[in-house]
């Protein structure tokens, strides 16, 4: 990899919850009742890194002994970290405000997905599923009908298509807001024809070269994702210099191909794409240190749900009892700022999340 000029990136370090800070020593995350304490500058040139730690109260001091080029570029992105996200209306009278974290339940429309696959592909059952869901707490529903599990290979469009389209025709009528989620752009048009709200595609936008124009037409909201590589060959030995600075700097391009496309920013969740292209050692880099990517100026969704790295770490070999690991991993990300997370076990979520919430409100 070249890099052609030197980069900056701002990383909230010392987080903290649950009251309200009225001074300068502070500043929040995302407009909301995180508030970090100091930050890392990080400076990246083609053949250098070197990190900065520099206290929120000392920032101006710190500045004023910089270039202008670096000034400029720390302010706009303390900007992004700090500025509230803007909230997403939907025709269904919903929206998404972003003033709690959203829980985006996992509907799997697959024979073959990594932890349900088959259980759901009846109408019935994933409409029930659904239900079951939505009642549980989940704010967004994310109907999949293509598993991009390591290892799956592709499926014509007419199948994604047949798999979708019932469920969301059906789950439209219910209070919900639905996400599809897919890399394909006939499948977006259809699934959001049938009533989907959200595109939720884990290669951004970069599978199909129709996608971005099929989400700029429908005016609806879309989840970028970071993959290395397909799902056939993506855990074949993915090799980073540095995982957590390439991926923000993927993020950020595919954000500015989209606005230049004509989507709006207030329309663009990130995803890091845990398990996607990643090693275990590469995913805990991106939780420990996801508070970067709210440098980006748009709200965060992280899927950490039952994935294989909390496998590898906890030695349990069965997805569907992840759940512990799966809401611990979940927390860390609450702690660190990020707006959506996307979960198998809804119920189990919510419990936690409820109590995350009443934890830290400010009374």
């Amino acid at each position: 990899m070249t890099m052609n000029h030197t980069k900056f990136y701002v990383q909230p370090l010392g987080l903290l919850r649950g009251f309200c800070a009225t001074n300068g020593t502070f500043k929040c995350i995302a407009g909301g009742n995180i508030y970090f304490s100091a930050v890392k500058i990080i400076e990246r040139s083609s053949d250098h890194i070197s990190e900065d730690f520099v206290y929120v109260d000392a920032l101006d001091d710190y500045l004023s002994h910089q270039s202008q080029e670096k000034i400029n570029s720390i302010r706009s992105t303390l900007e992004n970290i700090s500025g509230p996200r803007a909230a997403l209306h939907f025709q269904n009278g919903l929206e998404l405000n972003w003033q709690k974290p959203v829980i985006q339940g996992v509907l799997n429309i697959t024979p073959d997905s990594f932890s349900d696959g088959g259980k759901f592909e009846d109408l019935t059952n994933s409409l029930s599923q659904a239900e079951m869901m939505i009642g549980a707490g989940a704010g967004i529903i994310d109907v999949g009908g293509e598993s991009t599990r390591p290892g799956a290979s592709p499926i014509s469009i007419e199948t994604e298509k047949s798999r979708v389209k019932p469920v969301i025709k059906e789950l439209s009528k219910k209070n919900c807001v639905i996400s599809v989620d897919t890399r394909n752009a006939a499948v977006m048009t259809a699934a959001i024809d049938a009533g989907a709200s959200i595109v939720n595609d884990v290669s951004a936008l970069n599978h199909d070269s129709e996608s971005i124009n099929a989400v700029k037409r429908s005016h609806v909201p879309v989840i970028l994702m970071h993959t290395k590589g397909t799902p056939e060959d993506m855990q074949d030995n993915p090799e980073y210099i540095n995982v957590v600075l390439e991926i923000y700097d993927y993020l950020k391009s595919r954000i500015e191909l989209c606005v230049t496309a004509g989507i709006s920013i207030d329309k663009i969740i990130i995803d890091p794409g845990i398990g996607f292209g990643k090693t275990v050692e590469h995913n805990l880099q991106i939780v420990r240190n996801l508070a970067l990517f709210h440098g980006l100026g748009v709200p965060i969704l992280i899927g950490v749900s039952r994935k294989n790295f909390i496998g590898r770490i906890t030695e349990e070999k069965t997805p569907s009892k992840r759940v512990y690991g799966s809401i611990a991993a979940a927390q860390i990300c609450l702690d660190q700022g990020v707006q959506i997370i996307r979960v198998h076990d809804v119920e189990e979520t919510t419990q936690a999340l409820s109590l995350w919430n009443a934890a830290g409100t400010v009374k």
